[in-house]
Formats: structure tokens, sequence, C-alpha cells
């Protein structure tokens, strides 16, 4: 295992792309939360705005460089060849496939914090003038509050989970527009699909079962009765579509040849 991790670790660091995605995803995702922040303005009455799920919009779009990051991670070696050198110095497929999803999982945390932490420092600067800070009766934007570090923590961990959903489904399919593809399709649809549901019960179970609608509800801080599923519990709905994808992307990448 520790051969396979050096491997997919060199293999990683020397592709002239992976930097530049990785800071890509961390840019994109602190510069839309800024603008989020930025364009959000709450009268001085108050409004039921969540500070820092304002701060952390920039995850939205964030994902999908991750997730893109992610596949071309496995689906790459496909469109090259040069996952049968990787198969030969490595038989047992499932050793790959794990080496590879940590190695991608480990450098996705890295730029997820540092995604994260801009994003709320933003968040803190600017929304106290935008009528949602101290003086409006909103706490500042701190790790030491407890659901805001849990936000924090929550928001790092999804983009991870992101990415072994990624990996399990470039293993699963892998050809890279496929695999991107249905990924794309899976954090996205759910959301569209239960806003045209006229009955919002159904749309409540629809939000309930996306991995995206359900795993940003860690970033929520406050009306947490009022969301579709409790913040934890839906993170751990992300990671069982990401166990089920690696799940289903061993199993395949065991039966068939390369």
């Amino acid at each position: 295992m520790m051969d396979a991790l050096h491997a997919e670790w060199t293999k990683l660091r020397t592709q002239p792309g992976t930097g530049w995605l990785l800071l890509a995803a961390a840019a994109l995702t602190v510069a839309v939360g800024a603008a989020a922040a930025a364009a959000t303005r709450c009268p001085a009455g108050g409004c039921p705005e969540d500070p820092a799920r304002i701060s952390l919009t920039g995850i939205y779009l964030g994902q999908a460089v991750v997730a893109a990051l992610a596949v071309m991670v496995v689906s790459g070696e496909y469109g090259t060849g040069m996952i049968r050198v990787t198969l030969a110095a490595v038989p047992r497929r499932v050793t790959v496939l794990a080496a590879k999803a940590a190695v991608v999982t480990g450098l996705v945390l890295v730029a997820g914090a540092l995604a994260v932490l801009p994003s709320l420092l933003a968040g803190r600067l600017i929304l106290p003038g935008h009528g949602i800070g101290p003086a409006h009766g909103y706490p500042a934007l701190s790790l030491a509050d407890g659901p805001v570090l849990r936000a924090a923590c929550g928001s790092v961990l999804y983009l991870a989970l992101i990415a072994l959903l990624s990996v399990g489904t470039a293993a699963a399919l892998r050809e890279a527009a496929a695999a991107i593809g249905v990924v794309l399709g899976l954090l996205y649809l759910f959301p569209i699909i239960g806003a045209v549901v006229g009955h919002p019960e159904v749309a409540r179970h629809i939000e309930q079962i996306g991995p995206m609608t359900a795993g940003l509800t860690i970033e929520a801080t406050t009306g947490l009765s009022k969301l579709p599923i409790s913040p934890w519990a839906g993170l751990g709905v992300l990671a069982a579509w990401a166990a089920g994808a690696l799940l289903v992307g061993g199993l395949l990448l065991r039966a068939r040849d390369a």
C-alpha cells in the first residue's frame, strides 16, 4: 500500500494541471463567497440570513472543479493507457483505487481548508457593513463559535467526499466526460427537481436524498429546525453516496480488463 501511495502521489504531483486545478477550486470558492457576501443586504429590521452559509456560497461552484480533478486522476490513465502500467505494477486493483482515493482526498482537504477559511474571513469583514453583524444582532463569524466551526470543518469534509464520489464514479465509468457528467448531474439535478416539484413534502424528501442538498446542510448555523435534514445526517447522506460509488467502482475495476 505504501508503494501504491507513493506512486500515486508522484503521478499526481508531477501532472502540470493538478496544482492549477486545486488553486482554481480554492480561488473560485473564495471569490464567489466574497461576491455573495458583498451582494447580500439586510434591512435594519433584520432578516433570516445565515452569515456562515452566505460566506460559504462558493462551495457550490468550487465542488465542480474538485470533481473534475478527482475524475481525471482515474479517467486520465484510461485515456492515455497508463492504467495498464499501473495495474501491472500493482496487481491488486482495490489497492490502486484506495491509493488514488487517499492521495486525492488528502490534497482536497488541504485545498478545502485554503478555500473555507478565507471565505469565512471575507464574510466576517464584508457582512457587518451590509447589516449582518454584531451591531445588528448577528454573532461575528469566528471558529470559536461551535456552529461556525462545524460549518467550516464540515465544508472541508464535504469537498473531500465529493472527491471520493468522483473517484468511484470515474472507476466505474472510465471515460472522463461521462464520469464528470454523472457526478455533476447527481450534484445539481436534485435541487432542480426539488424546485420544480409542486408538492412540498416530496420536494423535502428529494432534498434529503440528494448528495448536494443534503450534504451542504452542514454549512447551516441558524434555522436548523427548518432544514430538510440535520447537518451531520446530511453529510452522512453524501458519505453514503461516496461509499456506494467507491464500492461499485472497485467491483467493476476488479471485474473488467484494463
